[in-house]
């Protein structure tokens, strides 16, 4: 069975797209599009900004989902997944990709997902740690024993990595707990904030009201969801789970392993890098994947 796969944060680069908008003239209406209904040209700062204007929320997101659903768009008939995931940010696309969401209104969603995000990190500064080389049940051990800060396992990303999401100083007494307990090493990522913790519940109560009154449509294959890492066909429960997702940990691991189980045989990542096809490999070394 075909898997598609649809990336989040962190995967964009000054130039994205730029061959997708310049060799497709169905792809250069929707990027025409997108740049009215957003108010301003985000496909100036995708193809020739500065990686500082790139890295702002409001831009990045936006970006990646764009790059992602106009690229599965000018695939034609040669994208007809048989399961979807995205990671993050990435579930917005893959739901406008599967036609859960029009083109419009997953990209005025993703817009004001990145904008409540942004405020949210604003008002509480917060951070995130990748940890690799241990266990996942002693990671969620650890920060459960933390009970002074916020910290929480927030993206279960494959056998050994897994990023833990909260306050500062919950990050930092983490990360020196789970060295001790054995961690190779407890990084403190270069983000804005605590992504998919209880530090996001304003920009959740935001996103939820957006998401409530958005017309959500059946998809046309199964998405696996972050929130719950198996296979939904319900719009309802489909937009019941987006709600969750800001503040519930991504488990990518656990959907990884569910879809190989329910039977995918090859995984296209579909948008801007190629990370998701070597968290793929870390749970399935001879699965096939390649890149849209």
């Amino acid at each position: 069975m075909k898997a598609y796969l649809f990336p989040g944060q962190g995967s964009q680069f000054v130039g994205m797209a730029k061959d997708i908008y310049e060799h497709s003239a169905e792809a250069k209406v929707l990027f025409e599009k997108a740049n009215e209904l957003l108010g301003f040209r985000i496909t100036d700062i995708m193809f020739s900004g500065t990686d500082e204007e790139l890295k702002q929320t409001k831009v990045t997101q936006p970006a990646i989902f764009l790059h992602s659903v106009i690229l599965a768009k000018t695939l034609g008939e040669n994208f007809q997944p048989q399961m979807v995931a995205g990671h993050s940010l990435g579930e917005f696309s893959a739901l406008t990709s599967i036609g859960v969401l029009s083109f419009e209104d997953g990209l005025t969603l993703v817009s004001k997902r990145a904008q409540a995000m942004q405020k949210a990190c604003e008002s509480t500064p917060s951070t995130m740690a990748a940890i690799l080389g241990l266990e996942d049940d002693v990671v969620e051990r650890v920060c459960a024993e933390i009970t002074d800060e916020v910290v929480v396992p927030a993206n279960y990303n494959s056998p050994g990595q897994l990023v833990v999401s909260g306050s500062l100083k919950g990050i930092e007494i983490a990360c020196e707990k789970l060295k001790a307990a054995g961690a190779k090493r407890a990084l403190v990522l270069n983000v804005g904030g605590a992504f998919h913790s209880p530090l996001m519940q304003p920009a959740k109560e935001e996103l939820q009201q957006a998401i409530e009154s958005t017309m959500f449509n059946t998809p046309s294959c199964p998405v696996y969801q972050n929130v719950s890492a198996s296979p939904i066909l319900n719009a309802l429960h489909i937009k019941a789970n987006i709600i969750l997702q800001l503040t519930a940990p991504v488990r990518w691991t656990q959907t990884m392993k569910q879809m190989l189980a329910d039977g995918a045989t090859s995984f296209t990542e579909v948008g801007p890098g190629t990370v998701l096809q070597g968290l793929v490999k870390k749970v399935n070394r001879e699965v096939v994947t390649a890149s849209a």
